[in-house]
C-alpha cells in the first residue's frame, strides 16, 4: 500500500489529527496564506492559548515578534528553507513572553512548490525566567545571626554550631522539616562569613525541570544548539561567594552525580562545552527528611552525602523546642503591626494554651501564617489575640490531630476502645521503643548504641531528637 492509499483510508485524518495532539511537543502548521490548519495541545500549552484562539488566524494576527526577528513559520513559509534547533522569543495575545528552541521545514507538494509550513517547539520559557529570576536575586541576603529566634538548649547548640562554620568554606548540609528555618541559616553563615561581600545564589531544586537543570547550574555554551548563547550557570555566577541549594534530594541520580563530581574537581563544564571552569564557591544543601532515609529511598546518593556533609546541622522541628513559641509569636506580632498598622500587644493565655498543646506539622512557618491570619481578623480595639481570631480552619485541626492514634476513646455505647494505630505511628513507635532498649543495654553510651544499630553516630542522634529519647 503506498501513501496515496494511506491518505484515502476513512477516518486517517482523524487518526492523525489524535497522533498529533498526543505528541509532547509543540505542533503548528500553516498554510500558504500564513494561515493556523493544525494546532496541537502542547502547543497551546507552551504558548497559553486556545485552539480556537489561533486556529483559522494569521500568524501576526495572534503573536508579536521583535523587530529584529521573524517568525520561523514565516521565514520558511517565504523562504522556503530549513531552520534546526533556533530558538525564539515572541509574544502571545496577553502579552506574556514566549521562548521556544524551533525546527522548522516548508511543506512541498509533488511538484516542489510551497503550499505550508510546520514547526516543531521545544518550551525553554521556564529555563530563561529561572536564569533572570536568579540574575535579579543575585546577592540578595537580609538574614543574620541576629534574625534567629530561639533560646531552646537544642536550638542554642544549632546556633552555636553555624557560627562556628562561618570560618571555613567547607560543604554544610542543613537537615530540617519544611518551615524550621533552613534558608535563615544558610543566609546567616554566609554573612557571617568572609563571602558576605560576594554573591549569594538560592535555588530550590525541586522547582528545576529535569531537563533544564544542568544548564541553569552549570550554564550553557554557544553553540550547544542554535541560537543558543554563552551564558553562565548559578555556580558561575555565585564564584566567591555561596549557592543554597534547596531540597536537594529532588535533584534526579544523574544531575547528583555531576553535582558531586564539580564539588570534588572544583570545577564546572557549561553544557556543549568540552572545557572545565574552575570554580570557588561555598555549597550549602538542605534536605527535609532524614538523610539515612532519603539515601535508603534513592533519594540522595551516598558519596554526595558525605561531600555535602563536611557539616551537618540538624534543625529541630519546632514540637521540640515549644519554650520558644512566646518568643517566635511576639516577633512576628511586631511585624505585623508594622506592615498593618496595628498595635496588637500579644496572645491570651487559652491561645497559648492551644499553641502548647498542638504538634506544629508546618513549624516556624506555620506559626508566623497562624498570627498573621489572626491579626487580619482582629476587630478594632482588640490588643490580644483571642481563640476566636485564629483561623477557623486551624483551630479545626488543633481539636482533630490533638487526638493521637491509639489512644483510648469512648465510643458511642460508652464503652472505652483502644483505637488502631495508623502503620507510620505502628513503626515509628516500635523503632523509638527499640532505640531505648539498645541504648539502655550500652548504658546509654551514644557510641556503643550506633555500632550496635550499625548506624552512623550522627543518623542515631536525629532518630533521637526525632522520637524525643532522652
Amino acid at each position: 500500500m503506498n501513501l496515496d492509499q494511506i491518505i484515502k483510508i476513512d477516518g486517517f485524518q482523524s487518526i492523525l489529527y489524535s497522533l498529533v495532539d498526543v505528541i509532547d511537543t509543540g505542533i503548528h502548521i500553516i498554510d500558504i496564506k500564513g494561515r493556523t490548519i493544525v494546532y496541537n495541545k502542547k502547543m497551546a500549552e507552551i504558548e497559553g492559548m486556545d485552539s480556537e484562539e489561533v486556529l483559522g488566524k494569521k500568524i501576526h494576527e495572534i503573536f508579536k515578534f521583535k523587530e529584529e526577528t521573524e517568525s520561523t513559520l514565516i521565514r520558511a513559509l517565504h523562504s522556503g528553507k530549513t531552520t534546526e534547533n533556533s530558538k525564539q522569543t515572541y509574544f502571545n495575545n496577553l502579552g506574556q513572553e514566549i521562548t521556544t528552541i524551533n525546527n522548522t521545514f516548508p511543506i512541498l507538494d509533488q511538484k516542489q512548490n510551497i503550499i505550508g509550513a510546520i514547526e516543531v517547539a521545544k518550551d525553554i520559557t521556564n529555563l530563561e525566567r529561572i536564569i533572570k529570576d536568579n540574575i535579579l536575586n543575585k546577592g540578595d541576603t537580609k538574614y543574620t545571626f541576629d534574625s534567629i529566634i530561639g533560646t531552646s538548649e537544642n536550638f542554642l547548640e544549632v546556633i552555636e554550631k553555624s557560627k562556628r562554620s562561618t570560618r571555613t568554606a567547607s560543604s554544610i548540609l542543613i537537615v530540617g522539616e519544611t518551615g524550621t528555618g533552613k534558608e535563615l541559616f544558610a543566609q546567616s553563615i554566609h554573612n557571617g562569613s568572609s563571602r558576605s561581600t560576594q554573591p549569594f545564589i538560592s535555588q530550590n531544586c525541586a522547582a528545576l525541570p529535569d531537563s533544564l537543570i544542568e544548564g541553569i547550574l552549570f550554564g550553557t555554551k554557544k553553540g550547544a544548539f542554535t541560537g543558543s548563547i554563552e551564558r553562565p550557570g548559578l555556580f558561575e555566577q555565585a564564584q566567591g561567594g555561596t549557592i543554597l541549594l534547596d531540597e536537594i534530594n529532588s535533584l534526579n541520580p544523574n544531575m547528583q552525580a555531576k553535582l558531586l563530581r564539580a564539588l570534588q574537581e572544583r570545577t564546572i563544564r557549561r553544557v556543549g562545552d568540552t572545557k572545565d571552569k574552575k570554580i570557588d564557591v561555598r555549597v550549602i544543601a538542605t534536605i527535609n527528611e532524614d538523610p539515612i532515609d532519603a539515601i535508603s529511598n534513592d533519594h540522595l546518593r551516598k558519596d554526595l552525602y558525605y561531600r555535602l556533609s563536611v557539616v551537618s546541622l540538624f534543625i529541630p522541628p519546632l514540637r521540640e523546642r515549644k519554650e520558644d513559641i512566646p518568643l517566635l509569636a511576639q516577633s512576628f506580632i511586631e511585624k505585623f503591626n508594622a506592615l498593618f498598622e496595628l498595635n496588637i500587644e500579644g496572645i491570651s493565655e487559652e491561645v497559648y494554651s492551644l499553641f502548647y498543646d498542638y504538634d506544629w506539622p508546618g513549624n516556624v512557618r506555620e506559626l508566623e501564617h497562624i498570627i498573621e491570619g489572626a491579626m487580619n481578623l482582629m476587630e478594632p480595639g482588640d490588643t490580644k489575640i483571642a481563640i476566636t481570631h485564629l483561623p477557623a480552619l486551624f483551630r479545626k485541626k488543633a481539636h482533630l490531630e490533638d487526638i493521637h492514634p491509639g489512644r483510648k476513646e469512648t465510643h458511642a455505647n460508652g464503652d472505652l476502645q483502644e483505637s488502631t494505630l495508623s502503620l507510620d505511628d505502628y513503626i515509628a513507635n516500635t523503632e523509638k521503643q527499640y532505640l531505648e532498649k539498645i541504648l539502655k543495654e550500652h548504658g546509654m553510651n551514644i557510641s556503643q548504641a550506633a555500632k550496635a544499630l550499625n548506624i552512623s553516630r550522627q543518623s542515631l542522634q536525629y532518630r533521637l531528637k526525632k522520637y524525643q529519647v532522652k
